[in-house]
């Protein structure tokens, strides 16, 4: 009971935060401020973000949960070393410097900043794919598999659900390490969040800098919140509770 009170209460503490920053970035704003601030801008850069966030993520997901998949696979397996190292490197090399590279292919814009997120994003769900179902209780496998199943089914049916929070953690890792990252997609045009950082920076004015990283900030609080409470209501215990309540 008390953890489902904390579950649905973080969300309105959230939202009382934002309230709080926009009112208080709209307070005492002077006229070179009041633009940037505005409520609509504010809006518009927020949704910059997210659609930064979301389509990155989404293209992680994508690529990674079918490659850890693979790359688990017995007649596979020894390329997951080699898929796991190249993922690697995406992540080892700094973001502004995949965001330059992409630039230079794709130009400015919304398409260089999704690439250059995705290449930072896709290591967590491939290395949480794979070690979610290398995992699964091998006993467990050759259960079902002595059921009839055939390998398609072993992996939709029983590994796929029991690896499922090992591989959500990863995307929920993803996800909100994306949402921090992509306040640099305003450097290839992409606007987001991180424009007003910039613009705070550049100028000298504070009040446009604290509410670009405070709405940064509460936006990945926001989206781990999220993907958490999705764990929640689909992982494997709830599904047995399912069960349980059907037979």
């Amino acid at each position: 009971m008390r953890r489902a009170v904390g579950r649905w209460l973080t969300p309105l503490v959230l939202l009382a935060a934002a309230a709080g920053v926009v009112a208080w970035a709209h307070h005492g704003a002077d006229a070179a401020e009041a633009g940037v601030l505005a409520t609509a801008n504010l809006a518009r850069r927020l949704r910059e973000h997210v659609g930064l966030c979301a389509a990155s993520t989404v293209l992680a997901v994508v690529a990674a949960v079918p490659a850890g998949v693979a790359a688990s696979r017995p007649r596979w397996r020894r390329l997951g070393a080699g898929v796991l190292f190249v993922a690697n490197v995406g992540q080892s090399v700094p973001t502004i410097a995949v965001l330059a590279l992409a630039f230079s292919v794709t130009g400015i814009g919304f398409r260089t900043a999704v690439i250059g997120l995705w290449a930072y994003s896709v290591l967590p769900v491939l290395r949480n794919t794979v070690a979610g179902l290398g995992g699964v209780d091998p006993a467990v496998v050759e259960a079902a598999r002595g059921m009839g199943l055939s390998p398609a089914q072993v992996l939709r049916r029983v590994e796929l659900p029991l690896a499922w929070p090992v591989i959500l953690a990863g995307i929920r890792t993803a996800a909100v390490v994306n949402v921090g990252t992509a306040a640099l997609a305003t450097f290839v045009g992409a606007g987001g969040l991180g424009d007003l950082i910039t613009v705070g920076l550049d100028n000298q004015r504070d009040r446009i800098l604290y509410t670009g990283a405070a709405l940064t900030a509460l936006l990945a609080l926001a989206v781990d919140w999220a993907l958490a409470v999705a764990a929640d209501l689909t992982g494997p215990s709830r599904g047995n509770r399912r069960s349980s309540a059907r037979i």
